[in-house]
């Protein structure tokens, strides 16, 4: 009889290195894999507290990019969407990339308390509302706050046990390449900005985790932000019992 390994729980571990995949999904298919195995462990427990996920980054480091990731991949998460002030981009959906507002609006809900954080970033104004963020972990959902580094630390005080990830470049140059090919900026406004972001690589080590953002692997980065969720879920500092009101 032909042997056959097994992940506990799981998929022959045969069947999946027969299938002819790069090893890129390689990886991809056995963390898949692992990680149903190690949610099935988490899930013969009582039921967890909400993981609130901080999420930063220097500009073009892809954030937006590995967070549309997550959600083709359909993530458990509520994936906050912040408020600016700032011009939509081209691609870019009102409501689930940004809620692009006027600096009148902005104001008004700075007046009424409705940011949980806010920062005006390159002339602009970002705010991470309030009832949003409160309402989805009341309801035990994990939520997802994507926000510059500045902003990171400001929430700190508010939420010490939350989940800090850094999400980095393989190096300067590699940044220096993704904002060019954005073009969306000025000369004056790439030197600004990649000035800004070598400042920012100085706080990486300030965060729980810092993931890396390999060219032309993003599932790569999401495995690794699941993972860092996974044992946070495990880590009873972590998950975030908050009085945001």
């Amino acid at each position: 009889m032909e042997s056959r390994a097994y992940w506990p729980l799981g998929k022959p571990l045969l069947e999946i290195l027969r299938t002819p995949v790069s090893p890129i999904l390689l990886f991809g298919k056995l963390f898949q894999n692992y990680r149903s195995n190690f949610s099935n462990l988490l899930n013969h427990k009582d039921v967890q507290p909400p993981i609130l996920l901080i999420l930063s980054g220097p500009s073009g480091v892809g954030k937006d990019a590995l967070l549309s990731r997550m959600r083709e991949l359909e993530e458990p998460y509520h994936f906050t969407v912040t408020v600016t002030t700032r011009t939509k981009r081209d691609g870019e959906t009102e409501g689930k990339d940004y809620i692009f507002v006027s600096q009148a609006e902005f104001r008004a809900q700075m007046e009424q308390d409705g940011f949980l954080e806010w920062a005006e970033v390159y002339g602009n104004y970002y705010g991470v509302p309030r009832d949003q963020v409160k309402t989805a972990l009341q309801r035990g959902k994990d939520v997802i706050v994507k926000i510059d580094v500045q902003g990171a630390k400001t929430i700190k005080g508010l939420a010490p046990n939350a989940l800090y990830i850094f999400l980095a470049p393989p190096d300067m140059d590699q940044l220096e390449k993704r904002l060019t090919e954005r073009m969306t900026e000025s000369s004056d406004s790439l030197k600004i900005r990649l000035e800004t972001a070598a400042k920012e690589m100085k706080s990486a080590s300030w965060f729980d985790h810092v993931v890396i953002n390999h060219e032309n692997q993003l599932d790569l980065a999401v495995a690794e932000i699941q993972n860092a969720v996974d044992l946070a879920r495990l880590d009873q500092t972590k998950p975030s019992n908050l009085d945001i009101t």
